[in-house]
């Protein structure tokens, strides 16, 4: 360890500090909470009595000093323009391209596409024009040339790093000059600061820190892999997810040929964007249009299959719900859900026990959101009821019927925010009916689609199953 550097060990649970690692924090009680970081040296005090003293105490503006404050109607300057990289569903997350000097996170599960990703990324700017540094800590670099012979040739133009050491990245880096480097993984990257293995919450923290640095004093765009946790969650402090500027989730089945990247974070864009890519032997290909992926097997003619449309930050995307409702075989029922929150699926059992009059005490209840998406807002309860009752009357619903709309404890139909757009959308893929609540049809007609307000889901299932 550098003679320069000053290190000590900081509890992640009460942020209590320790001169050295113990099992056992002594302030909180917590064990295994101690975590080796850097210390910043301390400015010296003045000598004598020349230290500024404020009500007879020494001023906290000691050791600093003034700063230019200008007005901000005074400040100058242009914004930077994006670079595009011809991946259309990965600029559109970020908010229309990459900024630079900006510093980019991108977390997933392992084999999930992450690397794939960032190499495209990569090629893409190589024909742009702007070189980017590969620095891989888990792959060698034949390992990694296999992938880019599957890519398209401009990842082959690509330089490539292996280290895990973050000195001789930084240092590869300044002498290269890149537009862009990518750092994958952050969680095997390390500092010879500090004598933690790499990975551990004191190393993934200073690392990151530093190519933060790097990028706002160089101008280069750094893109940083992270691993996720088994609570889906990225590996490390969650202070890593502060410090960067952009956090993009890159999400998905194995078992299936697409990826959701999704933008949490995005200081230069919007948050809780999607872009839908399939996984091909040449790569990542962007899906223009979400909706016709995920309704391409529907079976139009079973039951308890009902569509839906969400709103996936600015863009409406149809949606596959399907529910089961079968006799069950033990005493106690099963309630499974996928894709849906269990608690939520609980409460709409009991409105619809209580407000329809469809009982489910002995039926197993199986929903099934189609695609591996998650359906968190409450727009698509109305479709979660309409196919939870088709199960359970063996009856399908209208092949070109959608349903949007929130379900109350009292039964009622409750509108949720752009319907319009949804409604839209609906139009665009084919479908002619769209139930909604009553106080959110549109006042102007929609063309070549019928919107129908009910107020109460009886009301619905009794225009449907009449």
């Amino acid at each position: 360890m550098s003679a320069k550097v000053k290190t000590a060990y900081r509890c992640t649970e009460c942020g209590a500090e320790s001169s050295k690692w113990q099992g056992r924090c002594d302030s909180c009680g917590e064990w295994n909470t101690l975590v080796e970081e850097m210390v910043a040296p301390r400015a010296t005090a003045a000598s004598g009595s020349s230290a500024r003293r404020v009500g007879g105490t020494r001023s906290l503006a000691e050791g600093g000093s003034v700063a230019v404050t200008p007005r901000l109607r005074e400040v100058t300057g242009s914004e930077a323009k994006r670079w595009r990289t011809g991946l259309d569903e990965f600029d559109f997350v970020l908010g229309g391209g990459i900024v630079p000097g900006s510093m980019i996170l991108v977390g997933g599960e392992p084999g999930i596409g992450k690397s794939t990703l960032l190499l495209q990324v990569a090629a893409r700017l190589e024909s742009a024009g702007h070189k980017a540094l590969y620095a891989s800590g888990e792959e060698s670099a034949f390992q990694v040339k296999l992938r880019a012979d599957r890519l398209d040739a401009a990842a082959s133009d690509v330089q490539f790093l292996a280290e895990t050491q973050l000195e001789t990245v930084l240092a590869t880096a300044a002498a290269t000059e890149p537009a862009a480097l990518i750092v994958d993984s952050i969680q095997t990257v390390f500092t010879t600061d500090l004598e933690g293995a790499p990975g551990n919450v004191g190393q993934v923290r200073e690392c990151a820190a530093r190519l933060m640095r790097y990028a706002k004093e160089s101008g280069t765009t750094v893109f940083v892999v992270g691993h996720v946790t088994k609570g889906g969650g990225i590996a490390g402090p969650k202070t890593l997810e502060h410090i960067v500027d952009t956090v993009l989730y890159f999400e998905g089945e194995r078992t299936l040929d697409h990826r959701i990247l999704r933008a949490t974070k995005n200081r230069f864009g919007s948050v809780d964007e999607i872009g839908v890519f399939r996984m091909s032997e040449r790569g990542l290909e962007p899906v223009p249009n979400p909706s016709e992926l995920f309704l391409g097997d529907r079976n139009r003619i079973a039951s308890g299959s009902a569509v839906t449309a969400l709103l996936e930050g600015t863009r409406p995307v149809l949606i596959e719900i399907q529910g089961l409702a079968a006799k069950a075989g033990f005493g106690t029922p099963q309630r499974v859900a996928t894709g849906y929150d269990a608690r939520r699926l609980a409460l709409l059992l009991a409105v619809l026990d209580k407000r329809a009059g469809l009982s489910f005490a002995q039926l197993d209840v199986f929903l099934n959101v189609v695609g591996g998406v998650q359906l968190q807002e409450p727009a698509g309860d109305l479709a979660v009821a309409a196919a939870l009752a088709s199960s359970v009357y063996d009856r399908a619903l209208p092949a070109d019927a959608a349903f949007v709309g929130e379900v109350g404890l009292g039964g009622e139909v409750r509108p949720v925010s752009q319907v319009e757009r949804r409604v839209a959308e609906a139009a665009n893929m084919g479908m002619t009916t769209v139930y909604v609540a009553e106080r959110a049809v549109p006042r102007r007609g929609t063309r070549d689609v019928n919107v129908v307000g009910v107020r109460t889901i009886g009301e619905m299932f009794q225009r449907l199953f009449a």
